[in-house]
């Protein structure tokens, strides 16, 4: 090969590949997770390895340079991360919702360079909650005209996952009152991410409050991506499903520390005739206990995630009645998911605490983190608006809030 000849650049990594090196990364994760939630300290080294494993890839399909992974891959690894801390897998939602959105979305529908920024590594978050409004939804970030750009003002809160992130999207309202996005690097003069959230749990998901202060933003920063049509009712879905892998994660680290602090720590009980504590019936019943509540919970996630996948298929079809009814299904599929989860997740963080005397609640161990974790998770949409829409769909057919992609 001659000297001027053109290098030849080395493919990216296959679906495969990536999937082998998540063992390593959440073994890395685990590392310090509890002390970190103790210490309030951000898991910013996490989403470093996150970076380099080029997982933030996954859902890329092959046709557009990725690794083609599935909505189950993904869903698994957000449960496989969220075992070892389930802050990180939280704070990864906004990246998979923006990545789903482009790549299912046609070319014309895409931010300008966003596949390529994504195949780069880069990750994406963002913000448009704000507080103090009168109904939840409502906007008052501004953008306006000056010169050959625009400027934003406002404050955005559920700034999830934005500290980690190297682009963050906002919503504002322009000169006409119309709601627009904006797709901007985190680091744009003006931009200002807070460390002031203050929920009982997920405390490490960077999810508090960003400032944005005469920000300059220019033409191609403007976002096509719609959050109302198919697509987007789809990514709602798969918002919802993301959080419940999360706390579904969370529920395997319950029964990992549990396991753990029997074999370490714990002693039977002065009444107990068993020689230790992983031969007490009590504990060995608790521990079963626990172990079946978290497969259950990972089989729904997997039963959600098929249904998503179905979604996905259905879209590459192009049968829009199909699309239709697949869009339906996987919202209620995953409503019901949330739904049980709702009832098992907490029942055994708190369950966790019979194994032991006074000595497992220690604050070395912290945890309480776990039940607080996935409480706060659940808390982010309400499960009993999800019933009763559940319901109603089932014995009357009503699609309504179903329909509105925001929280189904």
């Amino acid at each position: 090969m001659s000297a001027t000849a053109t290098k030849v650049q080395p493919s990216p990594p296959s679906r495969e590949d990536l999937l082998a090196r998540v063992p390593a990364l959440v073994a890395e994760i685990a590392k310090g997770a509890a002390q970190r939630d103790q210490d309030r300290e951000l898991p910013f080294e996490a989403f470093r390895l996150f970076r380099e494993s080029g997982l933030s890839t996954l859902r890329v399909p092959v046709s557009l340079g990725g690794p083609g992974g599935s909505v189950a891959d993904y869903i698994e690894l957000i449960a496989t991360i969220g075992a070892a801390d389930s802050n990180v897998a939280h704070a990864l939602r906004s990246h998979f919702n923006y990545v789903e959105n482009l790549v299912l979305s046609g070319r014309g529908e895409r931010d300008a360079g966003a596949i390529e920024l994504v195949l780069a590594g880069k990750l994406f978050a963002g913000a448009h909650t704000e507080q103090g409004t009168a109904r939840p939804g409502q906007v008052t970030t501004t953008i306006v005209r000056q010169g050959e750009s625009w400027r934003l003002n406002g404050r955005k809160w559920y700034a999830t996952g934005t500290a980690f992130a190297d682009f963050a999207s906002f919503s504002a309202l322009d000169e006409e009152g119309q709601t627009v996005g904006v797709l901007l690097p985190v680091d744009r003069p003006g931009i200002q991410i807070l460390d002031d959230w203050d929920g009982m749990g997920q405390r490490l998901t960077a999810s508090g409050g960003v400032i944005l202060d005469n920000v300059e933003v220019f033409a191609h920063e403007f976002t096509r991506r719609s959050l109302e049509n198919l697509v987007g009712r789809h990514c709602s879905t798969l918002r919802q499903l993301h959080l419940a892998a999360s706390a579904g994660g969370a529920v395997r680290n319950v029964l990992a520390d549990g396991l753990d602090y029997v074999r370490r720590q714990a002693r039977s009980a002065a009444h107990s005739t068993a020689e230790t504590a992983r031969e007490d019936h009590f504990v060995q019943q608790v521990i079963g206990e626990i172990a079946a509540n978290s497969l259950a919970i990972d089989a729904l996630l997997a039963e959600g995630a098929r249904a998503l996948d179905h979604t996905v298929a259905a879209f590459g079809r192009g049968n829009e009645e199909e699309i239709e009814q697949s869009l339906l299904d996987s919202a209620v599929t995953t409503a019901r998911v949330q739904i049980v989860l709702g009832q098992l997740g907490p029942r055994t963080a708190e369950r966790m605490f019979e194994l032991g005397g006074g000595s497992v609640t220690s604050r070395k161990y912290n945890f309480d983190r776990h039940w607080r974790n996935i409480r706060t998770v659940l808390n982010h949409n309400p499960l009993l608006h999800k019933s009763r829409i559940v319901g109603d769909y089932l014995l009357n057919g009503t699609t309504t809030h179903l329909k509105e992609g925001k929280v189904f």
